[in-house]
């Protein structure tokens, strides 16, 4: 079956249905050049950020100062794979790729949640329990105090455009900005989100830590703020690795986003019943639809055909995302379902 696409169907009739609003796995409108800037924003901003806490970090000799540093060195990594999933991601379909490389966006998101939690987590924990087993010698806080209170801002800067996307996203989609985070399938803005929080958190640690241990002459306070910083970076690393594996395997939509599809095929002449279907996430706001269909008795081959080609043209224009519908004619004896087919 060809491909449709939603300019295609714009005569389809019917009244428009609205797609369910917030659900796990549901399509979105493509975001991907506003992602790009905001994974842009968020690289160049860390990148200098973690030469100034490297150089805070050498001059106080705080090991809170230095995971901050490797904090920022993970961030700057993790950007720069993001923006090669955001650009390999959207190279368009071939023969070798039906479905498009959108799946390839969870890779490299994948990788940069293994590089915040190598980097990032491991550095920041095996720096703090070095200080609190052997020491640390003193120096200077006033240059730290300086570089946290700049990469602050900077920092702020970057998450700052992250949540206006993500909250422009959400009034779209009548939801509130923590569902359409858990929701999205664009886990590049998600990515920069939840590491540009952990970053204004990890900065206060730090910051918090640097003044315990010179107010009280203990290192154990900045040993502490550095492992703290990386069970922080532990906690993102493995949210974000979850949701990249679970849409890298191909995560269906969720339940309210099927019924509606279902519900929709049902309503289309000559269907009878719609027994079986499934949907499976291709990329980011990208949903392929498979259904099994049982036809009216009376339904002629042409009217099959005639059907499968008007249930693909209305899911397009009406679903934000469906990209592929594939209709399987079945008897509706209750027995239908997907097997694998083994070779023997």
């Amino acid at each position: 079956m060809a491909k449709v696409t939603a300019d295609d169907s714009a005569s389809t009739p019917g009244p428009p249905v609205p797609a369910a609003q917030g659900d796990v796995g549901s399509p979105e409108h493509d975001t991907g050049g506003e992602s790009t800037g905001t994974v842009v924003v968020a690289g160049l901003a860390n990148f200098g950020i973690a030469v100034a806490k490297f150089i805070g970090g050498m001059i106080s000799h705080s090991s809170a100062m230095l995971s901050e540093a490797a904090h920022s060195v993970a961030d700057t990594i993790t950007e720069i794979l993001l923006f090669v999933a955001l650009k390999r991601g959207n190279r368009p379909a071939d023969d070798k790729h039906p479905f498009g490389y959108g799946r390839e966006t969870y890779f490299w998101a994948f990788l940069a949640s293994l590089a915040t939690f190598a980097l990032g987590a491991g550095f920041s924990i095996w720096q703090g329990v070095t200080t609190i087993v052997n020491g640390e010698e003193q120096g200077s806080p006033l240059v730290s105090y300086i570089v946290l209170a700049v990469s602050f801002v900077l920092e702020g800067t970057s998450w700052l455009k992250a949540v206006r996307q993500v909250r422009g996203a959400a009034r779209k989609w009548q939801v509130t900005p923590g569902r359409y985070l858990r929701a999205t399938t664009d886990t590049t803005v998600k990515a920069v989100t939840f590491e540009d929080t952990a970053a204004l958190i990890g900065l206060v640690f730090a910051a918090i830590g640097l003044f315990l241990e010179h107010m009280t002459g203990n290192p154990m306070w900045d040993g502490i703020a550095a492992i703290t910083i990386g069970v922080l970076l532990l906690l993102v690393a493995i949210s974000l690795a979850r949701a990249n594996v679970s849409l890298l395997i191909g995560q269906s939509a969720s339940p309210r986003i099927e019924e509606e599809l279902r519900q929709e095929i049902n309503a289309l002449p000559h269907v009878a019943e719609v027994p079986f279907l499934i949907t499976s996430v291709i990329g980011p706001g990208q949903l392929v639809v498979a259904a099994k269909v049982d036809f009216a008795d009376d339904a002629t081959a042409d009217d099959i055909e005639q059907t499968a080609d008007e249930a693909e043209r209305r899911l397009v224009a009406r679903h934000d995302g469906v990209r592929y519908v594939f209709l399987d004619p079945t008897a509706g004896d209750g027995n239908a379902q997907v097997q694998a087919h083994r070779p023997e």
